[in-house]
């Protein structure tokens, strides 16, 4: 046992990584299960599908409105002290939101503004948790950190905890949220364990508007973080559109019905975590500019061979493929971003990396709507396909650089403060 928990959590990355991989699982856990819950609330409210679309846009419409927001705040606070704090208010909002629906008293009006609030908070979370890997492991091991903070997203929130919350919710309306209210409360526990750097902050605060274009600036100003930002935003899109119209694809294209859509989440799943598990291996024998170049291949190719094939085993075992790079590309666009961003500005550049993210996604489900409605359900993958030929053409030299982004010490120090041992 003492093995495998050294070859998961090495001893060497430090006690504070250990707390904060087991945060992570611990949250990402009841993130899944608000996965689950949070649709199933309000479709049991209305079977209005605009009022369903919705809820889950309420969702993401967060990272759009608060995105930058957040980043600030978290390069300006104590940051393990605003996650327990952000945590520890959404527990206390969940305990709310699960005592009116033992009541009985809620509406569809109350369950849409409380998922848009519960998004809110979680974009604060998010962004919060994502400045505190190269505070918690030395620049060497963040491929290695990011691996196993991915293996917790994917086993927690995509596999574990959508379930977990399905069944909760088929127990009782109210028992979903009152499980992740407790996750939450843990989380805030072992967040309040970690012992991290203290970080020298300017004694006067300048205007959150400064803050925020200095964070858009610096990111425009480094080409290496800049093209990776493109990179998301452009390969989302091609994601997006295709990802849109996947469940009828499964349907009119494979001839597979509900549990045959599922299975292809789950072989996309079961690819991703055969990609978290051999990061390590990868890691020590391919460079990361290789990784990020077979990667975008492999996405690139995997929007053609869904666009030609009508086979549903073939399209499978392309899911398993596209999984495994998913979550590669994940943890070494993760590792290469937090290697070049200065420790002041992790929270405000990667507020704006995440708001690319989901922006290109929201772009891309709109777009592989209309595209399908006029040519077709394979439509979306054609244009997935052209689009991430020609965008893969125009960064291939530039993955070389963005990959060795932040070799150099630089990022050591900051406008906004230096690191010094707590």
């Amino acid at each position: 046992m003492r093995g495998l928990v050294e070859a998961v959590l090495p001893a060497r990355m430090g006690t504070p990584f250990r707390w904060l991989v087991g945060l992570s699982w611990v949250g990402n856990l009841g993130d899944g299960i608000a996965l689950a819950a949070g649709p199933l609330l309000v479709a049991g409210q209305t079977q209005d599908p605009f009022l369903v679309a919705l809820g889950a846009l309420l969702q993401r419409l967060p990272w759009l409105v608060f995105g930058l927001q957040a980043g600030v705040l978290a390069d300006r606070v104590d940051r393990r002290r605003l996650l327990v704090g952000v945590d520890l208010a959404r527990a206390g909002f969940l305990v709310v939101l699960a005592s009116a629906l033992l009541t009985g008293d809620v509406g569809i009006a109350v369950v849409l503004a409380a998922l848009f609030v519960l998004g809110v908070a979680e974009v604060f979370a998010d962004t919060t948790s994502g400045t505190l890997l190269p505070m918690a492991v030395r620049r060497a091991d963040l491929g290695i950190g990011n691996a196993r903070l991915m293996t917790g997203t994917l086993v927690m929130n995509e596999m574990v905890g959508p379930a977990v919350g399905a069944v909760l919710f088929v127990a009782g309306t109210a028992w979903p949220f009152v499980t992740e209210a407790v996750l939450l409360a843990l989380s805030a526990l072992l967040v309040s364990r970690m012992r991290l750097p203290v970080r020298e902050r300017p004694a006067e605060r300048s205007h959150v508007r400064r803050d925020v274009v200095e964070g858009l600036r610096w990111t425009w100003g480094n080409p290496a973080v800049r093209t990776l930002t493109l990179t998301i935003v452009s390969f989302n899109v091609t994601y997006g559109a295709a990802w849109s119209v996947l469940v009828l694809y499964a349907d009119q294209r494979l001839a597979l019905g509900a549990v045959g859509f599922g299975l292809l989440s789950t072989a996309m799943a079961v690819g991703g975590l055969l990609g978290t598990a051999s990061y390590d291996w990868l890691e020590r024998h391919a460079g990361l500019a290789t990784l990020m170049r077979i990667g975008l291949v492999l996405e690139t190719l995997t929007h053609l061979a869904l666009a030609v094939t009508t086979t549903a085993w073939v399209a499978m075992v392309v899911m398993v493929v596209f999984g495994a790079h998913a979550f590669v590309w994940s943890t070494t666009s993760r590792t290469v971003r937090m290697r070049a961003v200065p420790l002041g500005l992790q929270g405000r550049v990667g507020s704006v990396y995440f708001m690319g993210l989901f922006g290109g996604i929201l772009l891309g489900q709109l777009v592989g709507g209309l595209v399908a409605r006029s040519w077709g359900i394979t439509a979306p993958f054609w244009f997935g396909f052209a689009g991430s030929a020609v965008i893969l053409a125009l960064i291939w030299r530039q993955l070389t650089h963005i990959a060795h982004a932040g070799d150099e010490p630089a990022g050591a120090t900051s406008a906004t403060g230096a690191v010094a041992a707590s």
